[in-house]
């Protein structure tokens, strides 16, 4: 029963995802928001979606490690795992100019995420600046794309784009959003409470179950949007969805689960985890900084880093 409640779980999460993403691009068009605004927060951030409420429902279930695993998991995996196997399908071409901004914030919110957890544990204050670094970050870019013929405004503007199947009746749209809040909170409950269980039974520790399985299974929405877009040739909206979503991962999501409860960094997240998300996210930001695409070779090496990671994780650290 675990495992149909694991699965059920994750189920929930990925219908919950799309649902919830769908209706609020569909609420955003009827509002007349911008397709920019639009990319950039609900595709960009709204792919975290079932990120955050495990998290936060990790936090309040008195499963800290779990929340802080899916966190740093799902930061790694995106890189790793997303954007390796999109590299892989087809070469990510991309213009420096439209990913250079968000690439240095990202790096910068993995660095904040080191610095802050020296203190042993992510705090209601580390919470509060993390969140105050998001709003910052969101207000600083709407001010500067008031320019909508930059590189940057352009690549929001298609992952507004991306998304072509919503819900067009009102009455539709608030069922899509009613139904995808309520998948993503009880399929919060079912995935973590389900992979927790089994977890303990297989005598694997939380924080790997967090890392590993949660983390993928909470990133399916972001793999889903950037696959979607590579096959649509739209390789610089695949690379951007992650990033997107990496930020909003650290400020947004550790952020508010700071806020609900401190969260400990320790064990294999002192010694390991944290450095293995800062190597990965430079390498990436190397890649955006200084070249045009991500190839084969690259995406190879990609993989074979999360591989390694998630093997080397499980043998010394589990």
């Amino acid at each position: 029963m675990n495992y149909v409640m694991m699965i059920a779980g994750l189920l929930m999460l990925i219908i919950g995802g799309e649902l919830l993403i769908r209706g609020a691009m569909s609420a955003a068009n009827k509002l007349n928001v911008s397709p920019f605004l639009s990319g950039l927060v609900i595709v960009g951030f709204g792919t975290s979606m079932p990120e955050l409420i495990v998290s936060v429902n990790a936090i309040v279930n008195n499963n800290p490690s779990v929340a802080l695993g899916n966190i740093i998991g799902s930061n790694i995996g995106n890189i790793g795992f997303i954007i390796g196997t999109c590299g892989l399908i087809a070469p990510l071409a991309f213009k420096q100019s439209a990913l250079k901004r968000d690439a240095i914030v990202m790096l910068a919110a993995v660095v904040l995420l080191i610095l802050m957890g020296l203190t042993g544990s992510f705090s209601i204050l580390s919470g509060l600046l993390m969140i105050c670094a998001l709003l910052a970050y969101l207000g600083f870019t709407i001010y500067k794309e008031k320019n909508h013929n930059t590189a940057s405004h352009k690549i929001h503007q298609a992952e507004g784009k991306e998304l072509q199947r919503k819900p067009q009746k009102t009455w539709l749209v608030i069922l899509s959003i009613v139904f995808g809040l309520g998948f993503l909170m009880l399929g919060a409950q079912w995935f973590v409470t389900g992979a927790t269980i089994i977890a303990k039974a297989l005598g694997i520790s939380e924080a790997l179950i967090g890392l590993t399985l949660v983390a993928i299974g909470t990133s399916l929405p972001e793999f889903t949007i950037s696959v979607m877009a590579v096959l649509r040739k739209h390789m610089d909206v695949a690379v951007a969805n992650v990033v997107g979503s990496n930020i909003f991962n650290i400020l947004g999501i550790l952020g508010v689960s700071s806020l609900i409860s401190p969260i400990s960094l320790e064990g294999r997240f002192a010694v390991f985890d944290q450095w293995a998300l800062l190597f990965i996210t430079v390498v990436l930001t190397v890649f955006l900084l200084f070249g045009h695409s991500i190839g084969k070779l690259k995406s190879i090496f990609l993989l074979l880093f999360y591989v390694t990671y998630v093997s080397l994780g499980y043998l010394y650290y589990n």
